[in-house]
């Protein structure tokens, strides 16, 4: 089995530097993290839109599986968002994914962005703000969007077992997922589709109601506007050639920025993907993908090699939605359903993954590097950056780095934010890191929602170590560790 230094055994900047030199990763890290007082580039004010945002510090959706079944929250969400808040990032990126109707439920404690649920979303509002006016006496230059989601082919809006609506039927995912290839009854109608259209809508004006300054289109992970993106083979006008299968994301910006036009729109995008991996007990291999080739069924990959990324497509559709009135773009890539090393680089896979293919810092580093080339060719629009939660210590060191080359324009965190949400305000006011607190990418956050617990820092946080749930994880884990591949 091959194994890789872990990060957290690297105890210097230098010896970090020393890691990447050996994987030939050309990654500037920066010596000392400076505080705001110090100059901090990560501290400088960017324009998002119409908006000036206080710093660069983001805060990713983060959910937690555990709002109410009426899709409200529950004292665990709000927990979470008042975490958000006292973050001291001045963005805080769509808080969590609300489905805009109950079938696109990820689980069944999923948020939802509907009438019904109109005071929940106030009250997660209401909840963030407060809080972060308690600990840094203004909200005047805080950013806060909703992120809106139909969670596509990872629907599970009633209990653990999959309720699939797919875009197309993808030969590798229907194998990995138990989906019969031949059930058409799964793929979405273009009247459906229509119908889908109308509940974005709807969930962002409410949004904008409820005091949301932003929505966020979720086009990222596996979920069903992603899917849409490489849905070459399905027919009709959401499929096929490029314009179709960007037409239902790009119908849906259209359709906001032109019924809701004072609400700012955002696109969390993964910009490449890979073939799915297989799941099991040893070092990740990818589904058999060659019998495919070319391969059609990626966005963002090279059909030659889909291992590989082409940002060709996706640059094309990043202008194409600026044209629209999107005023940033949040990078992402891959799935933590079918490529988590590549989505959420880490030594310890969750209980659905693989042991790492790869130092995930080659992962980290992917990330960083997709970022820039959007960067490049997008240097007025907001770019915001993902993937650096694997970097643990030196996260703040290469974030600075990172916005200080011009790489990102604001740097995102998510899993860290659930075991230290305090990073960015520790960053920012030159104090020394809470290392008991940084996340070590156990990936506990991902294993218990996959076995219907709640998601939080099980190791880390005190809040989730005493939660019943928390024996509940232990037993799961030592069972799947058990269970043959």
């Amino acid at each position: 089995m091959t194994s890789y230094p872990k990060i957290a055994q690297l105890k210097t900047v230098e010896a970090l530097r020393a890691r990447l030199s050996e994987l030939d990763l050309k990654v500037v890290v920066d010596d000392h993290v400076l505080s705001a007082a110090a100059g901090s580039p990560l501290a400088k004010p960017l324009e998002v839109g119409s908006f000036q945002i206080g710093n660069r510090w983001c805060i990713h959706p983060m959910e937690g599986w555990d709002a109410n079944q009426d899709g409200s929250p529950s004292e665990l969400t709000l927990r979470r968002w008042h975490n958000f808040g006292r973050s001291g990032a001045k963005l805080i990126w769509g808080g969590e994914a609300a489905a805009v109707q109950r079938d696109g439920r990820a689980n069944p404690h999923q948020t939802l962005a509907i009438p019904e649920n109109r005071d929940g979303l106030r009250t997660l509002l209401t909840t963030l703000r407060s809080a972060h006016l308690d600990c840094f006496g203004t909200t005047d230059d805080l950013l806060v969007g909703l992120q809106l989601t139909h969670s596509g082919r990872f629907c599970r809006p009633n209990s653990k077992s999959l309720e699939p609506r797919i875009a197309y039927h993808h030969p590798l995912l229907d194998e990995k997922f138990g989906i019969e290839p031949t059930d058409e009854g799964l793929v979405w109608t273009d009247d459906d589709l229509h119908r889908l259209i109308d509940n974005y809508v709807l969930g962002a004006r409410l949004a904008q109601e409820v005091g949301f300054q932003f929505v966020d289109i979720k086009a990222c992970h596996g979920y069903l506007l992603h899917e849409f993106l490489s849905s070459r083979i399905r027919p009709g006008e959401f499929g096929g050639d490029f314009d179709g299968r960007t037409k239902l994301l790009r119908t849906i910006v259209a359709r906001i920025r032109d019924e809701i036009p004072a609400l700012m729109i955002g696109v969390r995008l993964s910009v490449f993907d890979t073939p799915p991996y297989q799941t099991g007990h040893a070092i990740g291999q990818p589904m058999n993908f060659q019998d495919l080739l070319p391969y059609k069924f990626g966005f963002g990959v090279d059909e030659n090699n889909p291992l590989c990324m082409d940002l060709t497509e996706p640059l094309l559709l990043i202008r194409q939605l600026v044209q629209l009135g999107v005023v940033a773009i949040n990078v992402s890539c891959g799935s933590p359903y079918y490529n988590p090393h590549a989505q959420r680089p880490a030594i310890f896979p969750p209980s659905d993954g693989y042991l790492p293919p790869e130092d995930p810092l080659v992962g980290v580093v992917r990330q960083l590097q997709a970022t820039q080339q959007c960067k490049e060719a997008f240097p007025a629009l907001p770019i915001i950056g993902s993937g650096y939660s694997y970097l643990q210590d030196f996260l703040p060191h290469v974030a600075q780095s990172a916005v200080r080359q011009g790489w990102v324009d604001a740097v995102g965190i998510g899993r860290m934010v659930l075991s230290y949400p305090e990073l960015p305000d520790d960053c920012l006011k030159g104090r020394k890191l809470q290392r008991k607190q940084i996340c070590r990418t156990f990936s506990e956050c991902t294993t218990a929602p996959r076995h219907g617990l709640v998601s939080g820092c099980f190791p880390l946080d005190t809040h989730y170590k005493q939660l019943p749930q928390a024996n509940e994880l232990k037993v799961i884990k030592r069972h799947t560790k058990d269970t043959p591949s």
